[in-house]
């Protein structure tokens, strides 16, 4: 049996690679990321539905770094939405819908690199 899917649904089976198409502010390279979630409903009978939300979380490939969420470089040819998809589709290899409501260009993360926390 043949199958035939719309170009538009093709993902690619490679990552991006390179920096020319990422963005940069201050001299920071910009980046989105996604908490993937999902409500898990279990019905034990008519009467009792049980709804759990489920978190995904990706394994660093640096083994100190532990559990972390999918993230990635947002791109000079994508909007926020579009490059957090990608980059979950890319980490983790699931697709959803981007909750725009939930989308924050403001947020300030501290993170350490080699030792020195930056903000």
């Amino acid at each position: 049996m043949l199958a035939l899917v719309p170009q538009e649904n093709l993902v690619a089976l490679v990552s991006r690679t390179g920096r020319h198409l990422q963005r940069y502010n201050k001299e920071r390279r910009l980046v989105v990321g996604c908490i993937p979630y999902r409500y898990k409903i279990q019905e034990q009978n008519c009467f009792d539905i049980d709804e759990q939300l489920e978190v995904l979380v990706i394994s660093s490939q640096k083994k100190t770094k532990g559990m972390l969420f999918p993230k990635g470089g947002w791109e000079s040819d994508e909007s926020m939405t579009d490059a957090a998809s990608r980059e979950t589709l890319e980490e983790a290899g699931v697709r959803g819908i981007v909750e725009v409501s939930y989308i924050c260009s403001c947020a300030r993360l501290i993170f350490s690199i080699s030792g020195c926390d930056i903000c």
